[in-house]
């Protein structure tokens, strides 16, 4: 069996919503309504960093108390929204970085009708990949607050593979049994790989890249090795690969073992 079809075996394996616990993806099920969930993709793939347990109750907490993400935002003013979330505090990210994401979404949300339609507005239909977009849509969120980056906001122009919001962007533009998508403007042929140290080690043992370290020219190295095998998808295997070490799948070494051999 030949990679290509090893990929698409596991993709439909693990393309189950029974898969996705413990992954912050799981609180966007609870969103129907796209101004919703694509607020509430945003904060989850933002804190999605440090030990999963603690990322799961960082975003249950900042979920819970919002309730209704949009009718939050829409409501609340500058100085609620600090109020707020004076005291939350997870790994590095402080009260006033969670303050100052929210009330810039509901800035951005205020200027452009939704974060769909921000992002979409950097978008050219000639960019090989969404990078382009997704530099200029985090520097919108600088902008917002007085160009400081922080813990959740990468600094646009820089070397990061930007792995939380290409994650956003896999949850938000993709539509299948796990990603829940609602961005439906924007091509998912143009999405970059999620890029993480572990993600990294997995792409190193597939001969995906050769580079040594985990940044945005290996995502989109790595990205374009995926394209190969799925032109109009490159990220659909995303979910199913990251499975493969939390779930002890022997496949990743069989995986990794026929690459070896070829």
């Amino acid at each position: 069996m030949g990679l290509c079809e090893q990929l698409q075996e596991l993709y439909e394996k693990y393309n189950d919503r029974k898969y996705v616990h413990p992954d912050p993806l799981e609180f966007l099920y609870n969103y129907e309504d796209i101004r919703d969930r694509e607020i509430a993709g945003l904060i989850a793939s933002l804190l999605a960093y440090g030990r999963v347990k603690q990322i799961l109750k960082s975003v249950s907490l900042v979920l819970d108390f919002i309730g209704e993400p949009f009718n939050y935002l829409n409501k609340a003013t500058k100085r609620e929204i600090y109020c707020d979330f004076k005291n939350f505090k997870h790994r590095f990210t402080t009260g006033d970085d969670i303050s100052s994401l929210l009330y810039s979404t509901k800035e951005l949300i205020n200027e452009y009708g939704s974060l769909s339609n921000c992002f979409y507005c950097g978008v050219n239909e000639d960019d090989d990949s969404i990078l382009p977009s997704l530099r200029m849509f985090i520097k919108k969120f600088g902008e917002k607050n007085n160009n400081n980056f922080n813990s959740l906001l990468s600094i646009p122009e820089g070397s990061s593979a930007f792995k939380r919001f290409n994650l956003y962007l896999r949850w938000m533009v993709r539509k299948d049994n796990v990603d829940p998508g609602g961005w439906e403007n924007i091509s998912a042929s143009k999405l970059i790989i999620p890029l993480d140290v572990h993600m990294y080690r997995i792409c190193c043992g597939l001969n995906f890249t050769d580079r040594k370290q985990a940044d945005i020219k290996s995502a989109l190295s790595i990205t374009r090795c995926f394209k190969s095998f799925s032109p109009d998808d490159p990220v659909k295997f995303d979910f199913a690969l990251t499975r493969l070490g939390m779930n002890k799948d022997e496949s990743l070494n069989i995986l990794l073992r026929n690459c070896l051999i070829t």
